[in-house]
């Protein structure tokens, strides 16, 4: 199993590489290019454009507005709960962008955009000229979906920590500190938001975590979605690590595939799907009640996962259209709305990828080479993108979603079929093995876009 998907996602890989000619040294026609390049965000989408940008043309003036002068990645950032890794874990410098790459750094806040004149211009009312300009906004948590719900409440009670930062470090405290027998509720997010299988994996590593230091808790997810990616390797993974007790109809499709245990004392987990109510209708912090609409849910912990739309910056640019998320070009991901523009990672619409970091490395390649290309007067390559996301159930139960996309029918779609992920009937070796990967990937993911 493992040999074969590795390969198999090697050689995808590999494809994809040579179509984005990822390896190819840079043109001799850009030696006396100066294209101005600005980018907004300095996540892994405006990082990774930015020194891909320089590998592709180092001539090229690229430079990067971003308003914190470190960057605190999200993924990886649930492990911080259950104190695998503290929040000074999370911080990323920019200096190797600076020093290795050129690239220059505005530390600043974007507020609008003369698309005309090609200016952006500052909350520290720098204004800064453009040829391209690249967007990477991230994602913004709607607080307010769910009455008695905001951002207020997050910060103080009731913390999603979704986008890492005080609010992870309040709940950290909180989950360790529940008292003995408590109950921690995770109100999972509606389709589309950022790292399909993250609410799960956090789910997973607080039962792990309790089931050392808290044995009577309880962990109860309520989610408006009847499924989720990665979630038969999940729930198979639950199942064999924390007593749970998969729906009936998972049962149905995967036991003729690997063994299901029907525990007669199941768990301390459990999973309240939407087609049973598990949509999340209101936060009641002072009484630390959730109301569902199954069911009012007293609790201990609550960490609520709102729905998500683009970054406030893609709104106050007029990139985003009715559903909350940019509308882009396929082939580059230029904006539908602002000509000269391109948005990237979680805030643009990009059909069948998900919204995760992987993706948001994937398209800035794209897009850097498209650039690098269109200024040249050539036409950019057939684009192709991978996505992996990985997960664990436990510290050494890895899972995985691969996948390879390209254009179909004018729109990215999924190519690879059906091994997209780690089989049910994985060993303990194998499935050891994808929660060591997952740690070598944080490393070396950071590394590809900020080293």
């Amino acid at each position: 199993m493992h040999n074969m998907n590795v390969a198999t996602r090697r050689a995808w890989l590999g494809q994809a590489l040579g179509a984005l000619g990822v390896l190819a040294a840079p043109s001799l026609a850009f030696a006396q290019n100066r294209a101005r390049i600005v980018i907004v965000g300095g996540g892994v989408g405006g990082a990774t454009a930015a020194k891909y940008l320089k590998l592709f043309n180092p001539e090229l003036s690229v430079t990067v507005i971003e308003k914190n002068p470190v960057y605190v990645r999200p993924y990886g950032s649930s492990e911080v709960l259950n104190g695998h890794v503290s929040m000074e874990d999370l911080n990323v410098s920019y200096d190797a962008l600076k020093s290795r790459y050129g690239i220059e750094f505005v530390f600043d806040t974007v507020t609008g955009v003369d698309a005309a004149a090609h200016v952006v211009t500052t909350a520290g009312k720098q204004k800064i000229g453009y040829d391209r300009l690249i967007v990477s906004p991230g994602i913004e948590l709607m607080y307010n979906a769910y009455a008695g719900y905001s951002e207020a409440v997050a910060r103080t009670a009731v913390p999603s920590g979704w986008i890492p930062g005080e609010q992870t470090a309040l709940l950290a405290k909180q989950l360790q500190g529940m008292r003995e027998g408590g109950t921690f509720v995770l109100a999972a997010p509606p389709n589309p938001y950022r790292c399909p299988p993250g609410p799960y994996e956090r789910a997973s590593l607080m039962t792990e975590w309790f089931q050392k230091h808290n044995p009577t808790a309880k962990v109860i997810i309520v989610d408006p979605k009847d499924s989720f990616v990665t979630d038969e390797t999940m729930l198979l993974g639950w199942n064999r690590l924390y007593n749970f007790n998969l729906p009936p109809d998972y049962v149905k499709k995967m036991q003729a595939e690997v063994e299901i245990k029907q525990h007669a004392k199941p768990g301390m987990l459990s999973w309240v799907r939407g087609k049973d109510g598990g949509r999340t209708l209101k936060i009641d912090a002072k009484k630390m009640t959730i109301e569902t609409e199954a069911e009012v849910i007293k609790a201990d912990v609550i960490n609520v996962i709102p729905p998500m739309r683009a970054g406030q910056v893609a709104r106050t640019l007029g990139l985003t259209d009715s559903s909350g998320f940019c509308p882009v070009n396929r082939r580059n991901f230029a904006s539908t709305l602002l000509p000269d523009v391109h948005v990237i990672g979680d805030a643009s619409i990009a059909d069948a990828m998900p919204k995760s970091g992987f993706s948001a490395n994937t398209q800035a390649k794209v897009v850097a080479r498209a650039i690098v290309e269109e200024l040249a007067g050539r036409q950019a390559p057939e684009p192709l993108w991978e996505n992996t996301c990985y997960a664990l159930a436990g510290e050494d139960y890895g899972l995985f979603v691969a996948d390879v996309f390209k254009i179909v029918d004018g729109k990215i779609g999924r190519i690879n079929g059906k091994s997209r992920y780690l089989p049910l009937k994985a060993t303990p070796a194998q499935l050891k093995l994808g929660a060591r990967y997952q740690q070598a990937w944080l490393r070396t993911f950071t590394s590809d876009c900020f080293a």
